[in-house]
């Protein structure tokens, strides 16, 4: 018993220095191992009397027990106190200042597009898109486009098949909603277009357009104009800009005019950007043609509308005096930065 108690005396302060596990183990296995010190005193069972061998075989297993119980509460407190050093060592200081973070910004495109559709918002017009995949009826027909007409010509349409192509304005929008709802009705078509262009300084194959649309029983020119004007004032944060309608022809509409804005880099005085003649044209406008009414199931009788198309693209290579076009579609983070 006396060398039973100094074992078990011994283990407790062998468990007691042990710094991790590798070392507990090793007093595990010194101690209750297959030759460990108590084990090899069950091997002494066989020297004592028949009478005496339960009861000293009953120590040994206590204190082995004890012994097991020893090595599990230091396992315990190592696998605590390893829980407790990673804990701080990865802890954050949440007073330290944060990491700079990189910050993106929006494209001057999508810029750009944001102040059309936040001014007409304002002004009660309704956002509606479409498909960009449209059929020859929609985009050309309904618009009162004959099948002669020259934007109908396969180099200036990209052309799936005879009916199906790659829309070349957001006017198809107009005309579903046209059949799809009842005047009286105010909205804006912004989406991507197409058209065959090889790009240039002003001209990329695809790009944007936003178009608006008022149906009404009493519309008429002067609306359409106080309209435009407010919206290209607004847009450019001038509110003197002069603005001028020049007569044209679009078969969707009649009257019809091109919209030009004085020149916001030279005010007027003639530049490169403006090819000296100190005017900008940005879109094209006029009241629907009373055949597009018809064709969309609309009496032309009962109500009038006005229509008016812009490229949000060549607004923000003017709004940002940029020279060409293809700079905002060239992914040069340089470039780009400046407008974050």
């Amino acid at each position: 018993m006396t060398d039973l108690e100094q074992i078990v005396s011994d283990a407790e302060a062998a468990v007691a220095a042990t710094a991790d596990a590798a070392e507990l183990d090793r007093v595990r296995v010194q101690y209750l191992g297959k030759k460990g010190e108590l084990t090899a005193q069950l091997k002494t069972l066989g020297k004592l009397a028949a009478e005496d061998r339960p009861k000293a075989g009953a120590e040994i297993n206590a204190a082995k027990g004890k012994v097991q119980a020893l090595i599990d509460a230091r396992q315990q407190q190592l696998d605590a106190d390893a829980i407790e050093a990673k804990l701080e060592a990865e802890a954050v200081d949440v007073t330290l200042p944060g990491r700079n973070a990189e910050r993106g910004g929006l494209h001057p495109f999508t810029l750009s597009m944001r102040r059309i559709v936040r001014f007409f918002n304002s002004a009660g017009y309704e956002v509606v898109e479409g498909p960009e995949i449209e059929d020859d009826y929609h985009n050309f027909e309904a618009l009162n486009l004959p099948a002669h007409h020259p934007a109908r010509a396969m180099h200036d349409t990209f052309y799936f098949n005879p009916n199906l192509l790659l829309r070349t304005h957001t006017s198809p929008v107009q005309v579903r909603t046209m059949e799809q709802r009842k005047p009286p009705f105010r909205i804006i078509c912004p989406g991507r277009v197409y058209r065959v262009d090889t790009p240039d300084p002003s001209h990329l194959p695809m790009f944007n357009q936003v178009e608006g649309l008022l149906i009404d029983r009493e519309t008429n020119f002067a609306e359409l104009k106080g309209t435009v004007v407010d919206f290209l004032r607004a847009f450019y944060e001038n509110a003197s800009l002069e603005v001028r309608f020049r007569p044209s022809y679009f078969p969707f509409t009649e009257p019809s005019a091109e919209i030009d804005v004085q020149c916001v880099l030279c005010l007027g005085d003639g530049c490169r950007t403006c090819g000296q003649s100190g005017w900008l044209e940005v879109g094209g406008a006029g009241m629907v043609h009373p055949k597009v009414l018809e064709y969309s199931g609309i009496d032309p009788e009962e109500f009038t509308g006005f229509a008016f198309g812009m490229g949000p693209d060549r607004m923000a290579l003017i709004r940002y005096g940029v020279e060409d076009l293809r700079s905002f579609v060239e992914n040069d983070l340089r470039f780009l930065r400046q407008f974050n």
